[in-house]
């Protein structure tokens, strides 16, 4: 992935399945712009992918990176999963108008998928 020329700047999310291992890749066109990769030891047990580069600061009418830290960490390592994860992903600023659906996939065998629909009163974005 690292190599491969892309037809479109992409983002892609990479596991193994194993404890510990798991990078997110920001790609353009022609070169690996990013790599962020789990570091437990370094207390880096997650990674929190939104729509902005991680590396530039979230416009300030669309910052989903901040709520979803804190969420992530009040629940943290030992008590988070798809529940957790979903109520993350589905509270309000990280669900807003613009979401469609939300999608949790586990790298050995799960998917699951739900429409969404965020009720007024909710942001645009």
């Amino acid at each position: 992935l690292v190599g491969t020329i892309q037809m479109e700047a992409v983002v892609s999310t990479q596991s193994t399945g194993s404890t510990g291992e798991g990078v997110v890749i920001t790609r353009s066109l022609k070169k690996v712009e990013d790599v962020q990769s789990l570091n437990i030891t370094e207390g880096r047990w997650y990674l929190l992918q939104t729509n902005y580069d991680p590396w530039e600061d979230c416009p300030f009418y669309d910052d989903r990176r901040t709520p979803g830290n804190i969420c992530v960490k009040q629940w943290g390592q030992e008590n988070f999963g798809f529940k957790s994860l979903f109520n993350v992903l589905t509270t309000k600023p990280n669900l807003n108008k613009l979401t469609v659906y939300t999608s949790l996939m586990s790298v050995r065998d799960e998917i699951q998928t739900w429409l969404q629909d965020c009720k007024t009163p909710c942001t645009p974005w």
